[in-house]
């Protein structure tokens, strides 16, 4: 039956109601970014804030508190992109996660499991072999604050990203182009430039640009090989729960009262290189665990194929 030009226009997928979810996402992520603000003009004064390094930010407020500020615009968005699937496309969240029958908790506990293993491991064997790289950083009252609120908001961070990028956006994208590879590098590429304002750009130049895509890439990869974000989501939140608790430094994203402080002087080479043997050896292990095949298909056929 031949659509009207009404039924057209109010489609479930119809970029109408897109471009409708995207202000509204947008909205709602400045909106939430508001008391942040405040907060630093109240403590800080209009005209100095202007003026202010991410240092003096985080120090101003707090590390905890800043941290907290930093991550609530992700969780109001989280609940935000739940709304626009339920009542913007009138579709279940699960369409937006996977396409078994039910979210595999599985998948996340095995991805967020193996990610915090080697993780933990690296950063064990780096800290042997050369410890004055770091110092200890760990308070226990301000830890467990921060302990807290990662726990409770990261999670709720990390998922958003993933919700939108990997699944809301590279559904949307598919069904405009009709295949799987545009989506998978429109969003990977997006999702790297997302990251262009961190401080870790400052540091070590915008060649660090390469990992934030590279590390997009490889999300969409699992999510199209693994047909859902569960290994996604695991993924993502244990890679920003431990960078969170175990060690931060004075120059990235995330400045905290973690265990240890990274006070060496980072090497480009080094950031870009070693995340992409790890994601090689994720994407491996994840591969023979649930025998995935057909990879041509998956990463670049039609929409409709698998």
């Amino acid at each position: 039956m031949k659509l009207t030009k009404l039924q057209l226009i109010l489609g479930k997928t119809s970029p109408l109601r897109y471009v409708l979810a995207i202000i509204i996402i947008a909205f709602v992520y400045i909106f939430s970014t508001i008391p942040f603000s405040l907060a630093l003009v109240a403590e800080a004064g209009q005209e100095k804030i202007l003026e202010m390094s991410q240092a003096e930010i985080f120090s101003s407020l707090g590390l905890n508190t800043t941290l907290f500020y930093m991550l609530l615009p992700f969780a109001i968005a989280f609940f935000a992109i739940l709304f626009i699937v339920k009542f913007i496309h009138h579709q279940k969240i699960k369409s937006l996660v996977t396409t078994r029958p039910s979210l595999d908790w599985r998948r996340v506990a095995f991805s967020f499991s193996l990610v915090s293993f080697f993780a933990l491991l690296s950063f064990g064997l780096d800290l042997y072999f050369f410890p004055e790289k770091y110092e200890w950083n760990f308070v226990l009252d301000k830890f467990l604050i921060l302990f807290l609120i990662a726990v409770l908001m990261i999670p709720l961070q990390t998922t958003a990203e993933e919700l939108l990028f990997r699944g809301y956006f590279m559904q949307g994208l598919g069904v405009a182009f009709g295949n799987r590879l545009a989506p998978l590098l429109t969003t990977s590429i997006s999702f790297g430039l997302l990251h262009i304002m961190n401080p870790e750009i400052e540091k070590l130049g915008y060649e660090i640009i390469i990992i934030y895509i590279a590390t997009g890439l490889f999300l969409g990869i699992i999510t199209l090989m693994d047909e859902g974000l569960e290994l996604a989501i695991g993924f993502h939140a244990a890679n920003n729960l431990i960078i969170a608790l175990l060690v931060t430094s004075n120059w990235t994203a995330f400045q905290t009262h973690s265990i240890y402080r990274d006070v060496s002087d980072p090497n480009l080479a080094t950031y870009i290189i070693l995340p992409l043997l790890m994601y090689i050896i994720f994407g491996y292990i994840f591969k023979r665990k649930y025998k995935w095949g057909s990879w041509k298909s998956h990463l670049t056929g039609p929409l409709n194929s698998k």
